[in-house]
């Protein structure tokens, strides 16, 4: 659940990072950047884990919803579901609530989501204390390196870099203690008829 929600937060999040800073050139990525309502694909990850030879493979669908939540379905090896609200983390196995994390009681969940939406809502004062930013754009596409400013925020995500054009295409994950996640995004759709009946109820 741990390192799940470390990549929820990393991936999903940053899907909907375009107002990260209004510092050039990260305004003019912010401009490249689509600003759908709804938006849904395929995810794609691979973990490193510190001191382990082979990785960790996983993929599934991910929906990030403007004013409601994410939605992170892990889909294979072993298909379970995140979601995240403004005031709760939800952990889905099946349709049953395997764990529910208020954010009003813990600490970790409330900085995590103050980071999430944040990003969707374009709150830039609160993402440039959070957050140290820099972006370089060539052409059409252009790419970010994220490092937290504030040490609790910096062990739960630690330093992130990523790229796209219209949205983000490639993540890379890098934590204090070695282990590296990388998180491929394609099959990238916008609009109502993006997310499915099931994934809209599950908000």
């Amino acid at each position: 659940m741990k390192r799940q929600f470390k990549v929820l937060l990393a991936g999903l999040c940053l899907m909907a990072m375009a107002p990260l800073h209004a510092a050039a050139p990260v305004a003019k990525i912010e401009a490249m950047l689509a600003k759908p309502q709804q938006l849904c694909g395929r995810f794609d990850q691979s973990k490193q884990l510190a001191g382990m030879k082979k990785a960790l493979a996983s993929n599934g669908r991910f929906c990030v919803v403007a004013g409601k939540g994410v939605l992170w379905r892990t889909l294979q090896p072993f298909p379970n579901t995140l979601r995240l609200t403004r005031d709760e983390i939800v952990h889905f196995q099946g349709e049953r609530v395997a764990m529910r994390l208020d954010a009003k009681t813990e600490p970790v969940v409330k900085m995590i989501n103050s980071v999430l939406f944040s990003l969707l809502a374009g709150d830039l004062a609160q993402l440039d204390t959070l957050f140290e930013v820099d972006g370089s754009i060539d052409g059409g596409t252009w790419q970010v390196a994220l490092k937290a400013r504030q040490p609790a925020l910096a062990k739960a995500i630690g330093s992130i870099r990523l790229d796209g054009g219209a949205f983000v295409k490639n993540i890379s994950i890098s934590e204090a203690s070695g282990d590296r996640t990388s998180i491929v995004f394609s099959a990238i759709e916008t609009g109502p008829s993006a997310i499915t009946a099931q994934e809209a109820a599950l908000f």
